[in-house]
């Protein structure tokens, strides 16, 4: 009989699933660290200039369920390949000396990538076997997730090297060989189900999403409270509106009920609890390695050098999301989070104790890579147990919005920690106050822990 590794088709596609996600996680990660090069260059405050990032995320986390509906019919690759296709037009854009709207444009497309990881372990689950199936995917939860370790050093170095448009030139070549790779690879879907798109509930999804993304990554709209306070309540509102569409009408973006149902619902609770945490502590551990030692505290990274520093963190995620599957064969899917939930914990500790070491900090970052890795690793077997093979890419689209709404939450609630540590007469925060910020991720991680523990998982034998 033929094993799980001994099948050439299955083993190529797998490879090409993986090699595809990893690709996209750098495409995506080339924001963060270019937000002060494009600052600096186009000659604008650091406020506008972070839309270059935020703009990504709102188009991904938009397109994101419609794209997964898509999947879930006979169209699956035609739709990868148009995302993919348009990432790399988004590449291309951001990589021309044009005007910065052209850059925004150009951003936005690229945020369509966010949206199909979900279609490719959609793939991963109907076309390799169970074992490897489990695998894959896996692999592609870590590495839409650990990635950005890997594009902070790249890009980092790419931008001191040759500059910033020659760092998105390097990601619109990237998005161009994840296209080649899913034209040459990526197998036609068996469905034959036909599929409508939710016109109504894809808008009201849009103006909620942006609402939260404005509110949590652009501080500037809290400058006016009510500003502040009035788009917060419009996106409570998109959000509420759109429920209620998703209830009634006949081919929803989500299935609300699924979605609703324990393991899901869970699964996402612990995914939005864990993500806010791991985020937070990413980039306290990535703004305290750079800080200047004349400081007081910190080491003066540049910011290659700090990119330098997450190779730790992305070697060990994707050290954990191999090991994930066979840890949770010998425990469950419920320990093997708490494991790593425990690890993230453990890399807290050791930088609160230890945090004027570089050494000790790259442990600490080490230890976090480990628990990123690892969660995201078993999060989609918490989700798609019990779950339709038709519905996979619906689901898990939900999921990477839940995802990444933490890690803007998380990202944002840093910052915001670190400006109430800063006194009125220093430009940087106290030592302590990155102490006190990492603390608040430890009750989110033991949120995220007793979530997931309230009820046996039907999946975690």
């Amino acid at each position: 009989m033929t094993t799980p590794n001994s099948n050439p088709t299955e083993r190529t596609l797998s490879r090409t699933i993986i090699a595809i996600a990893l690709l996209g996680a750098v495409i995506g990660g080339v924001g963060a660290p270019l937000i002060t090069s494009a600052a600096v260059d186009l000659d604008m405050p650091l406020e506008m200039a972070q839309w270059t990032l935020t703009i990504t995320l709102f188009t991904g986390a938009v397109t994101a369920p419609v794209l997964g509906r898509l999947g879930a019919g006979r169209h699956r690759r035609t739709t990868v390949l148009i995302a993919l296709g348009l990432v790399a037009l988004g590449g291309l854009l951001t990589a021309v000396p044009a005007h910065f709207a052209v850059l925004i444009i150009g951003r936005g497309l690229q945020g369509l990538g966010l949206g199909v990881t979900p279609l490719l372990m959609s793939i991963a689950r109907d076309h390799l076997s169970a074992a490897r199936a489990e695998s894959t995917i896996a692999t592609v939860s870590v590495a839409s997730t650990v990635g950005i370790g890997v594009a902070y050093p790249l890009m980092g170095f790419v931008d001191e090297a040759a500059g910033l448009r020659i760092a998105y030139g390097l990601g619109f070549l990237l998005s161009l060989t994840a296209f080649v790779l899913a034209w040459l690879a990526l197998p036609s879907s068996d469905s034959r189900q036909r599929v409508h798109i939710d016109s109504a509930g894809a808008l009201l999804l849009a103006v909620g999403i942006l609402g939260v993304l404005m509110v949590v990554a652009q501080p500037s709209v809290w400058q006016q409270p009510w500003i502040g306070a009035l788009i917060l309540i419009v996106s409570v509102a998109a959000f509420a509106g759109w429920a209620a569409v998703e209830r009634s009408t006949t081919s929803p973006l989500v299935d609300l009920r699924l979605f609703l149902t324990g393991n899901v619902l869970r699964a996402n609770i612990a995914m939005l609890a864990s993500a806010v945490a791991m985020y937070l502590l990413f980039s306290l551990f990535t703004r305290y390695v750079q800080t200047p030692a004349d400081s007081g505290y910190g080491f003066g990274l540049t910011g290659a050098g700090a990119g330098a520093a997450l190779i730790p963190f992305s070697v060990l995620g994707f050290v954990a999301g191999r090991a994930t599957p066979s840890l949770a064969a010998m425990t469950s899917a419920r320990w093997t989070f708490t494991i790593h939930s425990a690890t993230v914990i453990a890399g807290m500790a050791v930088f609160a104790l230890s945090s004027d070491s570089l050494i000790f900090t790259l442990i600490a970052m080490s230890l976090l890579g480990f628990g990123v890795g690892g969660v995201s690793a078993i999060m989609p077997r918490l989700i798609l147990d019990g779950v339709p093979k038709s519905e996979t890419s619906s689901v898990l689209s939900i999921n990477q919005i839940v995802r990444a709404s933490g890690f803007s939450f998380g990202s944002a609630l840093a910052g915001l920690l670190l400006a109430t540590a800063t006194p009125a007469d220093s430009l940087v925060p106290t030592e302590f106050g990155y102490t006190a910020a990492g603390l608040v991720a430890i009750p989110l991680v033991a949120l995220g822990i007793a979530v997931v523990a309230i009820r046996r998982c039907p999946a975690s034998r």
